[in-house]
């Protein structure tokens, strides 16, 4: 290690004298905030929605991954004098680091009630909003942009959105709205560009080949859009661009428990440091900010050095740029992407190799803030840059007060430099300085990759750099660094290897012995943290080979080895996947010329709420402003899986000032504390034994959230451990854990005789994960006590009457006088159906008790700890079927894992047995069905509820038939399509059964034989590379399972003034649910949408509702409305035709005058439906079919198992679409869900039963870049359904399943990779199909190097549930 100690080159030489200032003094969407006494701990986001009751910005994750509390921060840069504009995430912005900035939020730019800003205009009219929970974030996101770069590219859109998720629209319609602010798409020619919204493939190709003048594909116009004018936006505040003390004095602020001190000298921050040794710097605050919220780690004192010059500066000297430790990695990458420009191409190899890597660091409200010396001195064994500098063998300054004097020293990044997991040389008087990025020499190179669950904002599982030194014009190591991190406590360095590379020609014979000395060098103990051992090893031999092969193309073009030292066919393995521009279209049926222009129906209207989202001005249910007297309620959650309580003692928690209550089961009865959806086998308390890690234990109640928080984590809980510890569904079946009655069993024709007369017999199986809801607003309650024996809830839930129901039954009194509330829902996909009462129950019984408003919001870790997922499935099946490749008999077993509790987890079962066989006909079968109980939070209701677990089985059916026939799969789908007038092993006849219609049209739609022509061609030129084709059709049924629940009711008042106040059943996820009742009502009374208002779902206006599930919320809600409707126009009928030239207000007037009743009742229950098996053999099981087809094509890196969808089409039969713009939005989205749930999305469990992935640093959604490059839908034309609401279909879950088009074209890939090397082609592959399992099943020589323990010599660090 090169270290030198040498005299102060830093020193200014002037004793340390500054102002200091303890007032924090910022402005907020141009006002001024003045705050005397500011918390150190507080964040931006609290200090926004708690103390200026800005609640635009939400709370989604609380860890700088989702994107949805994101603001616009602006600064002036007193050395140029420009003013900044930084979209960051406040929820890790200390509130204390915003002294001298202005803050912009989602309402300081526009608003319904004055002017809309361009920005939150385009996103609402183009449909980029559903529940709206994301959306501000991601307006701020696009405003931050747009206030920075007035006409960005579409790279820049890429980039600007890298750190927003959003769970609801499939990104799509965001980015359909947002390019027309880019350089690529905002077409002189207005609204007659063929490029914009949808009328074009994105390249300027018109999509819509079809003639036929009854499709359309507009679904929104930008000639409406209002423009965009850079001129007319708000001035930086004078005061801060005016005043330098902002930035010249020192600040010190004090709380209790924290102080903040902001030095502007060098000698300052040091002496600080020196006098706090443990004192954290905090530029960013993304690692630190994280650390306090949820690792609860307490720093006493914190300092940010963003005004000490000697941090802050960049300078470039003859051999290398010179960073300040606290410039933020935009800022590095901008100055370094300028440099390349600029330098010979030589020597910026390294800053290349730099700006590369940081395209994929965090999301950009990261990068904005985030420092390198943060990076650096956090030391994490997966950092991003760690490898490049350890490579590049870096130099940094570092500098401490000694006696004191101020010291420097130079130390060099390399071996030695870390000491341990997040240590390193540097002592803890010392602050880091600076880091020196080289300039590279002509002879050298430096790679460097990455490989990730998810490409965009996401932590590495294993990152890779390679320093390389040729002896100059030849092809000869001179010297070499190899860096790696995932592989080791520390980034780390393989110098074995190294030291046998050096006088070694670079070609295939050193990169046989380099694989196999790394195999060696790198091991991983099969316990290691992190799991994926062999993937993690595979990886350090695939990224060097990708080196390997980008040095050697380099070499090539440098003429130093011949052409043909890499062959043709290898060399795109060297690439890595890039974001392409979308392009897409969506083709869904015209409107009649006929039809009234007041009409709604059929056409693509705005989601009803989707302007006030845009400019948060939508209330959700932790948006209602705090009362008086308000408490705030925490959990206390188990930390075993199964245990015996032996105390619990909350001593401790009770003695802290501000805490009210803590409640346990021991403050309810037996009775009371009895509580579930269907059968009541759970408690709002546990009592004398957990079952699950989450399992709620108590409650307590303080006067603030962060006090209620602490006290939870102070009550004391001692357990005694029981066995045996279930978590999986292979031990459930080991253990014969079952929920009693099970298993069930399903049988049609005679299987024995079918299988005896079959020419083919075969067995398998297939295996799917669980998928976390991850709807963006977590679990939420507000509760309010009225008279002594009334309370009103405001509730996140899907289901208003279960909560009303079980909040009576805990509290012991009537129904009557408890009244449940949801306005809207910022998302819920199944997840708010029944898991709502963890939070709502406890919240009530604290209001009811004290007689005081209690609120509590789960933060997302909890929440994911708590609510449980999807249910994971085990699928085992036997296979009858003909030389053809007909299908006559099929024997199958279905297990899910439900946890502790049965919740719906008998529903989900059902479902999944009625749907195994998707759209195929199979004469015999005989389906088997078990419920597991493990030791796991119980498993809930989840979009698709069982059908695309059950559908995935019956994919993988016709796929090993195909695959063992030799036949081409299309043909074996076809043979084997139920037809129209085929009955089901349920009982029940189809009728109109139009899935070989969609078959074809997609067929059509996608080119698929040129595709799969194409396909073949590229996998014959390409090793490393190898795509893959999937065609998935999808047959899903519409109705509750559960007979009682498919009814629906309805509540129409009319005021005087004509305007309508309409209630219903369902609850507004986002899923547009009003915008359609609205749409019904307008057309059912012949008046404008603009008088109907939906104000809320509330169980005092429409009692006993239905949850909003099983996507009959229109169906059974619609027709309740027009049943209202239609007794309204009854009465209003002698009124109409007294007066048939008045309008509607004229005659709500005279019947008002008239005392005609101007408010009506509607209800409906679904017809024919209550299939049993032994009761009701002849009735419907599902009241009928929405049917679709979607084709994926899919690109794999077989060196890292990375891929990228390249191409999806859809059609659905969705009937008659009330609102094609909503239909598709729902379409879209539930596409990127179900390819979550099939490719990316892993819940990360110990052999313990604790939950790793509690949020999105752990548990990857699809982001913005991994939609498909091209994505286009079709609602198929001509299909009405007779038996909904305006001849309608439900549209919310069935496309869901053609998510799994992506992992059965992943699957293919694979196999064209297997075949090449002569591996099976059957082979298995559980869902998802991560990267670690995309990669392991393609075998090659790199994979045959891992070897791999057996499965009982070691304790793995986590098991699939």
């Amino acid at each position: 290690m090169d270290q030198k100690i040498e005299s102060s080159d830093l020193s200014t030489g002037k004793n340390v004298r500054t102002k200091t200032s303890s007032v924090l003094i910022f402005f907020v969407n141009g006002k001024k905030v003045i705050d005397a006494n500011p918390d150190p701990e507080c964040t931006l986001l609290t200090y926004l929605r708690d103390k200026l009751f800005l609640c635009g910005t939400k709370l989604g994750c609380g860890e700088g991954g989702c994107g949805a509390c994101t603001v616009m921060i602006s600064r002036i840069d007193r050395n140029t004098n420009e003013i900044r504009h930084l979209a960051v995430n406040a929820c890790l912005t200390p509130v204390c680091a915003m002294h001298g900035y202005a803050v912009t939020t989602v309402e300081g730019i526009g608003s319904t009630r004055t002017r809309l800003h361009p920005v939150q205009e385009r996103i609402a009219k183009a449909h980029g909003s559903q529940c709206g929970f994301c959306t501000p974030g991601i307006v701020m996101s696009m405003y931050a942009l747009l206030r920075s770069s007035p006409q960005p590219t579409m790279k820049d859109l890429e980039i600007a959105f890298q750190g927003n998720l959003c769970r609801c629209t499939g990104y799509r319609p965001i980015l359909e709205g947002y390019k027309t602010f880019t350089k690529e798409f905002s077409c002189a020619m207005g609204d007659k560009c063929c490029k914009v919204n949808g009328n074009g493939d994105g390249n300027g190709n018109s999509c819509n080949d079809n003639s036929s003048n009854n499709v359309d594909d507009k679904l929104f116009e930008k000639s409406k859009f209002l423009p965009f004018d850079p001129s007319q936006e708000p001035i930086f505040p004078p005061e801060l661009q005016l005043n330098t003390e902002f930035d010249s004095n020192s600040i010190v602020f004090k709380s209790p428990r924290v102080t903040w001190y902001r030095p502007v000298e060098l000698e300052e921050l040091l002496q600080i440091k020196a006098q706090n040794p443990n004192a954290k710097l905090v530029v960013g605050n993304t690692e630190v900010g994280v650390e306090v919220k949820f690792k609860h780690l307490l720093y006493p004192v914190l300092i940010n050095p963003s005004k000490v010059k000697q941090l802050n500066e960049i300078k470039e000297h003859e051999d290398s740029i010179y960073f300040g430790a606290s410039v933020s990695l935009m800022d590095i990458q901008n100055y370094l992407q300028d440099l390349i420009t600029k330098l010979p191409e030589y020597q910026t190899r390294f800053f290349k190799c730099a700006v590369e890597m940081l395209h994929y660091f965090a999301g950009k409200q990261i990068r904005n803030v985030a420092s390198l010396g943060g990076n650096i001195m956090t030391g994490s064994p997966i950092s991003d840059m760690n490898p490049i500098l350890t490579a590049g063998t870096v130099k940094m300054l570092v500098a401490g007060m000694v006696d004191g004097q101020l010291k420097t020293r130079y130390v060099h990044m390399g071996s030695g430099f870390f000491t341990g997991y997040r240590k390193n040389i540097i002592a803890p008087h010392e602050v880091l300085i600076g880091i020196y990025f080289p300039k590279t020499l002509p002879n050298q190179y430096v790679i460097a990759f990455k490989q990730a669950r998810r490409r965009d904002d996401d932590i590495a599982i294993v990152n890779s750099a390679i320093n390389v030194f040729f002896k100059p014009n030849t092809n000869i190591v001179d010297q070499i660094f190899m860096a790696f991190g995932g592989m080791a406590p520390t980034t780390i360095l393989a110098p074995r290897t190294s030291e046998m590379m050096i006088k070694q020609n670079w070609d295939h014979v050193l990169v046989e012995r380099v694989t196999e000395s790394l195999c060696a060098e790198l091991p991983l103990e099969p316990s290691a943290p992190g799991g994926m051992i062999a993937y993690r090893r595979s990886l350090v031999v695939s990224l060097f080979y990708k080196s390997y092969l980008v040095i050697s193309q380099k070499l090539v073009s440098a003429g130093i080895i011949p052409y043909d030292s890499i062959s043709d066919e290898e060399c795109s393995g060297a690439e890595t996947f890039h974001t392409p521009i979308l392009k897409s279209a969506q083709l869904f049926e015209r409107v009649s010329s006929e039809q009234s222009i007041c009409d709604p129906i059929g056409r693509p209207k705005v989601h009803a709420a989707a302007m006030k989202q845009a400019t948060g001005e939508a209330m959700y249910c932790d948006d209602i402003p705090r009362m008086e007297n308000e408490l705030y309620l925490a959990l206390v959650l188990s930390t075993k899986a199964h245990a015996k309580i032996l105390s619990i003692d909350a001593t401790e928690a009770l003695a802290m000032d501000g805490v009210q209550a803590f409640y346990s089961s021991k403050d309810l009865t037996e009775y009371e504390n009895e509580v579930g959806p269907v059968f009541h086998d759970e408690t709002v308390f546990a009592a004398n034994v957990v079952y699950c890690q989450g399992q709620v234990l108590g409650a307590i109640v303080a006067s603030n959230q962060s006090l209620a928080q602490r006290a939870a984590r102070s009550v004391h809980v001692i357990y005694e451990d029981i066995s045996p510890l279930i978590v999986t569904i292979e031990h459930a079946i080991e253990h014969k854990s079952y929920f009693p009655n099970y298993p069930r069993f399903v049988e049609k024709g005679d299987i024995g005789t079918a299988f005896k007369d079959a020419e083919h017999i075969f067995e398998g199986s297939c295996r799917m994960g669980g998928q976390e809801h991850f709807y963006l607003e977590t679990h939420a309650c507000v509760a309010i006590p009225r008279d002594s024996d009334e309370i009103e809830l405001f509730c996140s839930t899907q289901h208003p009457s279960e909560v009303q129901k079980l909040v009576s039954h805990v509290l012991s009194i009537p129904a009557h006088r408890v009244v449940c509330r949801s306005k809207r829902l910022g998302g819920g996909f199944g997840g708010k159906e029944s898991r709502s009462i963890s939070v709502a129950l406890p919240c009530a019984l604290a209001c009811y008790r004290l007689r005081r408003p209690v609120r509590c919001m789960l933060d997302r870790d909890e929440d994911m700890m708590i609510t449980g997922t999807r249910h994971p499935f085990l699928f085992k099946y036997k296979l009858g079927f003909t030389s053809e490749g007909l299908i006559t008999a099929c024997y199958i077993e279905c297990y899910n894992n439900a946890g502790w509790s049965m919740d719906l987890s008998f529903s989900v079962l059902e479902r999944a047995m009625y749907h195994f066989e998707n759209c195929y006909k199979i004469p015999n079968i005989k389906v088997g069905g078990w419920v597991c109980k493990t030791n796991l939070p119980s498993n809930t209701a989840f979009r698709g509820f069982g059908g695309p677990q059950g559908m995935f089985a019956g994919e993988h059916i016709i796929r090993d038939v195909a695959r063992i026939t030799g036949k081409d799969l299309l043909d074996i789908m076809r043979m084997n399509f139920y037809k129209s007038g085929d009955i089901t092993h349920y009982n029940q006849k189809l009728e109109n059964f139009p899935i070989q219609r969609c078959f074809d049209e997609c067929l059509k739609q996608a080119n698929f034989y040129m595709k799969r022509k194409e396909i073949e061609d590229f996998n014959k030129n390409n090793r490393w590379r190898k795509r893959g084709i999937a065609v998935v059709p999808t047959k899903y049924g519409i109705a509750f399972g559960v007979m009682h629940l498919n009814q629906g009711g309805a509540l129409i008042n009319i005021y005087g003034d004509g305007s309508v106040l309409l209630s219903h059943g369902g609850v507004e996820i986002g899923q547009g649910l009003n915008t359609k009742m609205i749409q019904c009502a307008a057309r059912a009374l012949g008046i404008p949408t603009e008088l109907i208002h939906i104000s809320e779902t509330a169980t005092d206006k429409v009692p006993n509702t239905s949850p909003t599930a099983a996507s009959v919320g229109s169906d059974i809600n619609g027709m309740a409305v027009l049943d209202a409707c239609q007794k309204l126009n009854e009465r209003l009928k002698p009124i109409k035709e007294a007066l048939p030239k008045a309008d509607w207000k004229e005659w709500i007037n005279k019947a008002y005058f008239d005392r005609i009743s101007l408010s009506a009742t509607g209800f409906y229950s679904m017809p024919d439906i209550g299939y049993d098996p032994i009761n009701n053999p002849n009735a419907r099981m599902y009241n009928y079919y929405t049917n679709g087809v979607g084709i994926s094509v899919v690109e794999i890196d077989c060196l890292t198992g990375d891929h990228q969808v390249l191409s999806t089409d859809i059609v659905m039969d969705i009937g008659s679409s009330i609102n094609p713009a909503i239909d598709i939005g729902q379409i879209e989205g539930a596409y990127m869900q179900g390819y979550g749930l099939f490719t990316l999305e892993e819940l990360i469990y110990s052999p313990q039963g604790t939950l790793y992935s509690r949020g999105p640093g752990m548990y990857k959604l699809p982001g913005f870049a991994d939609i498909p490059a091209e994505f286009n839908v079709s609602l198929l034309t001509g299909a009405p359904n007779p038996r909904a609401v305006y001849s309608s279909k439900a549209v919310g879950e069935p496309p869901l399943f053609i998510g799994s088009a992506a992992f059965f074209a992943i699957k293919d890939a694979i196999a064209a990779a297997r075949a090449e090397k002569g591996f099976s082609t059957n082979f298995e592959l559980h869902a998802p199909a991560t990267s670690a399992r995309i990669r392991m099943a393609c075998r090659d020589k790199f994979t045959n190097l891992i070897d791999e323990p057996h499965a009982d010599s070691f304790t793995p660090w986590n098991i699939v549930p």
